[in-house]
């Protein structure tokens, strides 16, 4: 059987970083959605899932390295060998065992994965993660929705809840929506990569939500209030007289949703915009305009002549 890390394409010597970036672009790679009727890139999905589960939990990682489960998740069976029964002073009955069967059960044998030491009772194993991705909008991200998804598969659409500030990347878990348990444990989860489309206007910076909002040249002249839009609703805001493009204004707790609680800022810069149309009256103006002939905006820049 292929070792999850040969179906990843990483060396045992990994770092979980490596790991989850290996597996992303797998899974943007071979993900169903991207693949109708592709049985074989949906076993690779599936397989390519399986191997991941695996290796991201540190834990289970640890107890594969050591030979203690096997590429499933299922413990492997201790092998027993003729010196264990020789050692122990019963020479009349070293071939015969009260567990029956399961003293021959290899940890490559099909019957380790039913059968252990304690009298060859099956054993309860915890169905797997499987691991899927989403896209999302911007602001369904910041403010938070709740969708109905159907998972590839099959089965029934499930509630899934985006809270307010997800961020890109982030994953989201649906408890016993994985692969069944086998003999009564309980199933895997459903583990969401939420990718977070771009937005026309803003852009996340940490907690923060910067953007440019433009203002016509008579609100940066003689200022004004004037209404902005904010990822939960437009507010209004005061343009100080004689604003220049660029200025930043601060808009406090109109930012993404903190972890912690609370929210981030908004950043708007300001664009100075000229009418779509020729004014007139407005060029007349300008060329009549002594101080503008003076004005050099550039002063101080390196180059000049």
């Amino acid at each position: 059987m292929t070792s999850p890390y040969e179906t990843l394409g990483v060396s045992r010597e990994a770092t979980q970083k490596d790991i989850q970036s290996a597996y992303r672009k797998l899974a943007k790679k071979l993900h169903p959605d991207l693949n109708p009727g592709d049985k074989g890139a949906e076993d690779r999905f599936k397989a390519v899932s399986a191997a991941y589960a695996l290796l991201s939990d540190e834990e289970k990682r640890g107890k594969y390295d050591r030979g203690e489960i096997d590429e499933t998740g299922a413990e492997t069976a201790p092998r027993h060998y003729y010196r264990e029964y020789a050692s122990s002073g019963d020479t009349a009955g070293r071939y015969e065992s009260a567990h029956g069967f399961s003293d021959f059960a290899d940890s490559d044998d099909i019957f380790s994965s039913f059968f252990s030491r304690r009298g060859g009772q099956q054993q309860r194993q915890r169905g797997r993660d499987l691991h899927f991705s989403m896209e999302i909008s911007f602001l369904d991200a910041a403010n938070g929705t709740r969708t109905e998804i159907n998972l590839p598969g099959g089965g029934p659409a499930l509630d899934l809840t985006i809270p307010p500030g997800t961020r890109d990347g982030q994953t989201l878990r649906l408890r016993g929506k994985g692969e069944p348990g086998f003999n009564g444990a309980p199933a895997g989860d459903a583990l969401i990569d939420i990718r977070v489309r771009a937005h026309p206007l803003f852009a996340a910076d940490g907690d923060d939500v910067r953007y440019e909002v433009p203002i016509s040249l008579s609100e940066a002249v003689l200022g004004g209030k004037i209404r902005v839009p904010t990822i939960d609703g437009a507010v209004n805001v005061t343009i100080p007289p004689h604003t220049n493009t660029g200025k930043t204004l601060r808009l406090k707790g109109k930012g993404l949703h903190k972890s912690g609680g609370g929210h981030g800022d908004a950043y708007v810069s300001l664009k100075i915009v000229l009418p779509q149309s020729p004014d007139p009256a407005l060029s007349a103006f300008v060329e009549t305009w002594a101080a503008g002939k003076t004005e050099d905006p550039r002063k101080g820049m390196g180059g000049q002549a």
